[in-house]
Formats: C-alpha cells, sequence, structure tokens
C-alpha cells in the first residue's frame, strides 16, 4: 500500500512539473521558429527548421546589453539592500525586548493588506519630490523596505537561544560583533531565499519602472520588452527571443542560491 501510494504521489508530482514547464518549453521553441511558422494551422510543437536568427534580430533591434545593465544594477543593488535591511530590522524585532517594537511589527504587517497600487501614487510623491524621478536610484530606494523579508527574517531569529547572544556580550562582544559575525552567518538560508525572491521581484517588475522612468535609454529588460509590441503589430519573433533571453540570469541566480539553500546548515554555530 505505502508503495502504491509513492507511486500515485511520483506520478502526481511529475504531472504538475509537466504542466509548469510546458510553457516554459514552448516559449523556448517557439522562439527558434521563423514568423510564419508561429501562426501556421496547425500548430507544430518542434519548428521545422530550428534557428538562432530572431535572437540575432533580437540583439540588433533590442538595446540588450544596455538594458540588461539597468535592470541589473537595479536588481543586484535593491537585493543587496533588502536584504541588510531586512536582516537589521528582522533581528532588532525579534531580539530586542520593548513594549513598542511589537506594536510596530503589527503595524508593519498590516502594510501587507495593502494592495501595491494603493501607496503607488504616495510613493511618487515622495520620489519625485526628493528628485529622484527618472533615474535608476528611483527604481531601488521605494522597493528595499519589503515586510516579507523582514517577516522572514525575524521568524528565523526567534528560533536562535537568547544565550548564545547573552555568552557573546559576556565575551566582551559589541552590538555589531554580535549581530555581523554571529547572527548574519547562522541564516545564510534564509538570506539565500530572501535573495531569491528579491531577485526575482526586481528583475521581473514592470509597473514601479513604468511609473518611475522617462528616458527609454534607462528602461528595464520588461519596459523595453513592451516597446517590441506596436500599436497596429507585434514583432512575435524578437519579442520571443527577447523573453527567453531575460529569463537566463534569473534561472542562474535560481541555481547558484538553491543549492546553498540545499547544503547550509541552519544551526551552524549554536551547539547543543
Amino acid at each position: 500500500m505505502k508503495q502504491v501510494k509513492t507511486i500515485l504521489k511520483y506520478v502526481a508530482a511529475f504531472g504538475l512539473g509537466i504542466i509548469w514547464i510546458f510553457p516554459v518549453v514552448w516559449l523556448l521553441i517557439s522562439s527558434l521558429k521563423d514568423g510564419s511558422e508561429l501562426f501556421s494551422y496547425p500548430l507544430t510543437f518542434w519548428p521545422k527548421a530550428p534557428s538562432l536568427a530572431n535572437y540575432q534580430e533580437a540583439f540588433m533591434q533590442f538595446n540588450f546589453l544596455r538594458y540588461t545593465f539597468n535592470t541589473a544594477f537595479i536588481t543586484v543593488i535593491a537585493t543587496v539592500l533588502t536584504i541588510i535591511m531586512s536582516c537589521m530590522c528582522g533581528y532588532a524585532l525579534a531580539k530586542y525586548k520593548y513594549k513598542w517594537l511589537n506594536v510596530l511589527f503589527f503595524c508593519l504587517l498590516a502594510t501587507t493588506m495593502l494592495p501595491t497600487e494603493v501607496i503607488m501614487r504616495p510613493s511618487f510623491t515622495v520620489l519625485y519630490t526628493l528628485g529622484l524621478y527618472d533615474s535608476l536610484w528611483g527604481c531601488i530606494i521605494p522597493t528595499i523596505g519589503t515586510m516579507t523579508g523582514v517577516f522572514l527574517m525575524r521568524q528565523f531569529f526567534i528560533t536562535v537561544p537568547n544565550e548564545l547572544i547573552e555568552s557573546a556580550r559576556i565575551d566582551g562582544a559589541h552590538e555589531g560583533t554580535i549581530f555581523t559575525r554571529i547572527m548574519m552567518p547562522i541564516c545564510k538560508s534564509q538570506i539565500a531565499i530572501l535573495a531569491i525572491f528579491s531577485f526575482r521581484w526586481r528583475w521581473n517588475d514592470y509597473i514601479w519602472p513604468l511609473l518611475a522612468l522617462r528616458t527609454p535609454e534607462k528602461y528595464t529588460l520588461q519596459l523595453a520588452l513592451r516597446t517590441l509590441s506596436g500599436a497596429e503589430a507585434v514583432n512575435w519573433t524578437v519579442l520571443l527571443a527577447a523573453s527567453v533571453l531575460t529569463m537566463i540570469p534569473v534561472l542562474i541566480v535560481f541555481i547558484i542560491f538553491n543549492k546553498q539553500i540545499m547544503n547550509s546548515n541552519m544551526s551552524s554555530g549554536v551547539k547543543g
């Protein structure tokens, strides 16, 4: 009976995996087709004459390197700052015993119930007042504070024994040393998880860069992809090839940090 249940679980997992990955595979294979074959009837799964011409055309018509640099700059800086801020706030909310901290935490947690669209107007007003409109930093600063990251880090730091911190204080370590040399190393897995999510959020972000950027040379990849969709026609071959190219960095980051998550020891630094 257990073997039957195990087989059914694997079959269900395999089926769900196929359903999830099929659109991605279809996108990849379609990017190798020419324009006429994309809309031929009946549809064919495998291209009759696979070609990388669409990717060559994408590099020629699409300033891919420039848009990639803009997106990478925003994504990397925002991810690093998000990790630092989330770790600091999560540690303070978990280990410092002040009554007002609990009130602050629940107030911050309540902000997750608000739709992003609700705070876009006040955020844009602050952005414009600070003179950050139409700048890459204007896409970075408003996205640093994410309650998801703060909550993730707080929940982890709560599980860290207070005795570890107290013993470090007895040995003469100040708060900065405790945080940077003790707390940060033992939460590598959580940092990796947050890095993956933050990188994906910022890399695929469309709405906020659309509001914050005006100059085409400062566009991110997602904004630049929109320019391939004209009012009367869409260059599908270039759009598909460019879409595949934008997925590669996210996939690489996931592979790197996923290995760290699997190999990291969450209890490192805590001896029984």
